[in-house]
């Protein structure tokens, strides 16, 4: 068995490094063209390409979402599925590198491909848009497009190796205050400022920072606050980011926000309501024996894990719900960007270096690797047992009334 399995990584390796210029192109092409959640069409159409045109079976639009798709290879009793993420920042573009997550993920897929009938696979690409905010893994979830999934994986840009990212549950959502406009100097009585609402709201959230459990956070930006100085607003609109270690600690946590924005409503005498812009991204559930496995794929490929840290640096994604249903790792790729961190410009000019042209490659060899050894090693028949059905209730968990 161990035989084979070498064999197996070495034709997939070779595989990868027969493409790796193609590979290597298309991550360069999404980086060059950044496209906001639910709005990357040429970038989904690039990988989706790539992987009909190397046999894949290709399903464009699915659970409902123009940009998402579901390439399969294979027909084998373990399904194996790669998440592509290609979507970008606003204004900053590929500052989190998914166009390294993409290329390594058709990678990854492709390599596997010319395996599954050998290794009795089935690999599936998945392309995920909106993972900056709009939750599609989720949505993907709840219509389906994971059914029938094993096990599932993506690698993901940072500023070192890890074999999973520390995450955190949070809620992303829109703050819209509505009062009155006056003249602000000849008739303020007349008005209601709702720019003043988000003010008493965020005097209010600074506050209670105080009596926050650790792991509790907040961070928003104000996107409209009036039209000009002697108009008292009558219209101010906010986004905001609520964040704790699990879904369960951020319901406790979200009323107590939700009464700041509310008491901003109630000393200015406005109204507020709230616009949710995804489900609530959960915590994350790494699957320790496959982290295993990643890692030692990984190091045999000269990637060297970073030591665990004093300082938790933790992110949310909306894979972590997908782990909490499925076996999922999501290791990180260190692509040398330091002192540039994800989400600045400088990092987003890395992501598109000769260490991130790297990175993907190691990516897509090292996740290759891992399902292989799914496939041929102990962990095959604990995944055979838990491939994901959706359910009404298989996903509760991520939706609700109690997010606001």
């Amino acid at each position: 068995m161990t035989t084979s399995i070498e064999v197996a990584k070495q034709t997939a390796i070779a595989r990868v490094d027969a493409i790796a210029q193609n590979l290597i192109m298309l991550s360069h092409q999404i980086h060059a063209t950044p496209e906001l959640s639910f709005e990357e069409f040429q970038s989904s159409a690039w990988c989706a390409e790539m992987l009909e045109a190397s046999g894949f079976s290709l399903e464009r639009g699915v659970c409902e979402l123009p940009t998402a798709f579901r390439a399969t290879s294979g027909s084998g009793s373990l399904v194996v599925a790669i998440c592509c993420e290609y979507d970008a920042l606003p204004d900053i573009g590929h500052a989190c590198g998914h166009n390294v997550i993409a290329a390594a993920a058709v990678g990854a897929g492709i390599a596997l491909s010319a395996l599954c009938d050998e290794l009795d696979l089935t690999v599936v690409v998945l392309g995920t848009p909106a993972e900056e905010g709009g939750g599609g893994k989720i949505l993907m979830l709840e219509r389906g497009g994971f059914d029938g999934v094993n096990a599932a994986m993506m690698v993901h840009p940072w500023t070192s190796e890890m074999t999973g990212m520390p995450c955190l549950a949070v809620t992303h959502f829109d703050v819209n205050y509505h009062g009155v406009e006056a003249h602000a100097s000849a008739f303020p009585e007349h008005g209601h400022n709702a720019a003043d609402a988000i003010t008493v709201a965020q005097v209010a959230i600074g506050l209670l920072r105080q009596h926050a459990n650790h792991g509790d956070q907040v961070h928003g930006i104000v996107t409209n606050g009036g039209s000009a100085p002697n108009i008292v607003p009558a219209e101010t609109t906010a986004k905001y980011y609520v964040r704790s270690f699990t879904l369960d600690r951020l319901r406790t946590w979200l009323p107590r926000v939700r009464r700041c924005f509310d008491a901003g409503a109630l000393a200015t005498e406005t109204s507020v309501d709230f616009a949710l812009h995804s489900p609530p991204y959960s915590e994350f559930l790494l699957d320790a024996p496959m982290g295993a496995l990643y890692r030692t794929n990984a190091e045999t490929l000269g990637r060297t894990f970073a030591p665990p840290s004093e300082r938790i640096v933790a992110a949310s994604t909306d894979m972590a719900n997908v782990s909490l249903v499925i076996p999922t790792i999501h290791p990180t790729l260190d692509i040398d960007a330091l002192p540039a961190v994800n989400h600045q410009a400088a990092f987003a000019q890395h992501c598109a270096s000769p260490a991130a042209d790297l990175a993907l490659i190691d990516g897509a060899k090292a996740m290759a690797m891992t399902t292989i050894d799914l496939a041929l090693g102990d962990e095959r028949s604990r995944l055979i047992e838990r491939a994901y059905h959706h359910t009404a209730a298989s996903t509760e968990s991520s939706w609700g009334d109690a997010f606001l």
